[in-house]
């Protein structure tokens, strides 16, 4: 399967996903390396820059998903009023896991020093964060990290796109 070809299935593929696809699913799929696929999505990448639409890529999947700039309208078109914004407490939570994940409650409480479990409970239910695994401790906490539902609410290809940490360390 040459380049083109391969780009251009991809996208029917992303297209009809309702969620993130392997990329090891597209290799059995496409029946193709997994540097062609890598080669074809680096293609489509590019391709999509110039549209109304980018490549999502997290931990092996991959999802198409509508482009930043478009979320206004998007949002309009879909009935999507302004009762969508996240409390401060849930942001400041937020912030926290994308920037320690994978992270423990006690973790973030640690740092904001209240309570976390209604910010929490908030974050779950909308989807931007999820159980990513257990620490290997007494009682075995749950282990927080981001979604895609995450980077599509903030606009992000990725975690490598959050902005760098301007920590003041000085006192006073």
């Amino acid at each position: 399967m040459d380049r083109q070809t391969a780009q251009n299935t991809i996208e029917s593929l992303l297209f009809m996903a309702d969620k993130p696809v392997e990329l090891k699913q597209m290799e059995r799929v496409l029946d193709i390396a997994a540097e062609a696929v890598e080669d074809a999505l680096a293609g489509l990448e590019e391709r999509c820059r110039q549209g109304g639409v980018r490549l999502l890529r997290v931990a092996g999947t991959v999802q198409m998903v509508t482009a930043p700039e478009a979320a206004p309208y998007v949002e309009r078109f879909l009935g999507l009023g302004g009762g969508n914004k996240l409390s401060q407490a849930a942001l400041e939570t937020l912030a926290i896991i994308s920037y320690r994940q994978p992270v423990t409650r006690a973790g973030i409480e640690a740092i904001r020093g209240v309570n976390s479990d209604q910010a929490v409970a908030t974050l779950l239910a909308r989807g931007l964060i999820q159980e990513v695994g257990r620490m290997e401790t007494v009682g075995r906490p749950v282990l927080f990290g981001t979604t895609f539902e995450f980077l599509q609410y903030f606009g992000l290809q990725g975690l490598q796109e959050l902005p760098g940490l301007d920590v003041d360390h000085t006192e006073g």
